[in-house]
């Protein structure tokens, strides 16, 4: 069987879900499990909801509005989802009542979005001759820790595969969303759908993971910045793991783990254009072509510099600093370290401010926003001499400085830190080096 994923882009709409209609049954012979985000646009609608509730009286016409004109457009009841409506509007008057919006109660909210697509998709299928049936993801079994948010599976035990054996038809399974062990809806993380897709392969065995997305597969460079980005026919999962860790959009960053796990092969593919190839990534490949297969960037990064001279020689000096990270919930992507001083670099978060308030009992601390995170990956850096050269000289004759370098151990990535002003100079100078 065969785990098919389709993303928010791809369910937007009514001419999209028929377009997800065929692309599914073409496929029916291969027995799909099929993984579907929120309509686009619906999340954010239902986070912006959760902000203002807790101020006042709020109206949730707008997201029932626009999934009773989809289900009118693709010719089904509109009152498919009214119990989950009574349901949203019950949460959201609760949030006003209470007057605040605790993480549990954004994660209840936010799952209604893939909570009624599912149901849309599941119905429309049924109704066109592909019998299906809507799947909650939690009632198959996922379970996660406590974490709102962002939550993390806990092992499944077989419980996913034992539910779905008696599903009849096509599973449509809500992507994003959990329960913990209290029974508490859980969110898997932005763009967590992915995860949900893999999790579901892994669980079912299956002998391939398709995302379904708005582009033609994972390209050489972000298509906004360089228009004529091309897509990577094949990759591995060290390569696709690295793109996603360092800002490739088109897959989540813990997306390819379980597949690693049971070397399930992932294919990314573009939903408007399904007879393309698209992206396939192995858990083996060896790309001869080229050192390097994609550029990959973030952009709202900080840099956090620490010099503490005292602590030279000084047992702890990076437990410290890694101690206070952890309890302020930073994650830290790079870091370059010397005797007496250390570079860090992180997202913007709201703890930003008192993690930099725990470093000055260690030393003395800058923190510098408004830079990029600017990455290189491709399994021939490893192999292919002087590409980690070659990165720094395009970025120097392009006029962008560089303020940090790092090369991970696995040798599959070179990464940079630039300002982010420099950032589509540098990305556009990078992939005519590598690509042009």
């Amino acid at each position: 069987m065969i785990v098919m994923k389709f993303g928010g882009t791809s369910v937007g709409s009514a001419e999209k879900i028929r377009a997800v209609l065929k692309i599914v049954g073409r496929e029916t012979e291969r027995a799909p499990a099929v993984v579907v985000s929120a309509h686009a646009g619906v999340t954010d609608a239902l986070l912006e909801l959760g902000a203002v509730a807790p101020g006042g009286e709020v109206c949730t016409e707008r997201i029932e509005s626009c999934h009773r004109e989809i289900l009118r457009d693709l010719g089904l009841a509109e009152d498919l989802h009214d119990d989950l409506f009574s349901e949203l509007r019950d949460l959201v008057r609760g949030m006003r009542l209470v007057g605040e919006a605790s993480p549990r109660a954004k994660d209840s909210l936010v799952s209604f979005g893939e909570r009624c697509s599912a149901r849309t998709i599941a119905a429309f299928l049924s109704a066109n001759g592909f019998p299906a049936q809507a799947v909650d993801a939690f009632d198959a079994g996922l379970r996660t820790d406590g974490n709102s948010g962002r939550a993390r599976p806990l092992p499944d035990e077989g419980r996913i595969a034992g539910y779905m054996a008696g599903i009849d038809g096509i599973p449509v399974v809500t992507g994003f969303i959990a329960k913990d062990v209290h029974g508490n809806i859980t969110t898997l993380g932005r763009n967590g759908s992915d995860y949900t897709a893999a999790l579901f392969g892994q669980a079912l065995g299956a002998e391939e993971i398709q995302i379904w997305t708005d582009v033609d597969g994972i390209l050489t460079a972000d298509p906004k910045i360089v228009p004529d980005a091309r897509p990577i026919p094949a990759m591995s999962f060290d390569e696709a793991s690295e793109l996603a860790y360092y800002g490739g959009r088109v897959l989540h960053p813990a997306t390819i783990l379980p597949a690693i796990e049971d070397a399930i092969p992932v294919r990314v593919l573009n939903t408007s254009r399904p007879d393309l190839p698209g992206t396939i990534i192995l858990a083996k490949f060896e790309n001869t072509s080229n050192a390097v297969c994609s550029i990959v960037y973030k952009r709202a990064i900080n840099l956090i510099n620490l010099i503490s001279p005292r602590m030279l020689q000084q047992h702890g000096f990076l437990a410290k600093v890694f101690t206070a990270a952890a309890t302020r919930e930073i994650d830290v992507d790079i870091v370059a370290t010397s005797e007496v001083s250390i570079t860090m670099t992180t997202a913007s978060n709201e703890n930003l401010a008192a993690f930099a308030a725990d470093l000055e009992s260690i030393g003395e601390v800058s923190v510098e926003p408004d830079h990029a995170m600017l990455c290189v990956v491709g399994q021939g850096i490893a192999h292919e001499k002087g590409v980690a050269a070659r990165v720094l000289t395009t970025i120097a004759e392009s006029g962008v400085r560089v303020r940090v370098i790092s090369q991970g151990a696995v040798k599959v990535n070179v990464a940079t830190v630039i300002g982010e002003a420099d950032l589509e100079c540098a990305v556009k100078a990078l992939h005519e080096a590598f690509f042009g």
